[in-house]
């Protein structure tokens, strides 16, 4: 099962300045247009970046509407076993409706 957390969670979490990790899946060029902060590591790269994501603390992984980001999570629990991993619900196109339309959703 993929835990999911909402752009108003990740929202809060900013706003509270609380520690934990922010992880891209999207493609460089995606990342390119538009991103919220979080570090770009592809979907599929992300196994070989496994040493990069962190153990003890939240890790939310967004991509551009949740899609790539729970396969991400998924391969991830399977490989590594890790329980900390959270689906940004929506993704990008969630986070520009209701928190930010800045953001840029173009491909």
């Amino acid at each position: 099962m993929v835990k999911e957390i909402t752009v108003q969670e990740l929202n809060q979490l900013v706003k509270n300045k609380e520690d934990f990790q922010l992880i891209d899946v999207r493609e460089e060029f995606e990342h390119d247009i538009s991103n919220i902060g979080g570090r770009l590591i592809p979907l599929g790269k992300v196994y070989f970046h496994l040493s990069e994501i962190e153990k003890d603390k939240k890790v939310v992984i967004y991509c551009r509407s949740g899609r790539r980001s729970a396969d991400a999570v998924k391969l991830l629990q399977d490989a590594a076993g890790l329980e900390n991993l959270y689906n940004l619900k929506g993704g990008i196109l969630a986070w520009s409706a209701e928190i930010d339309n800045t953001v840029s959703t173009l491909l």
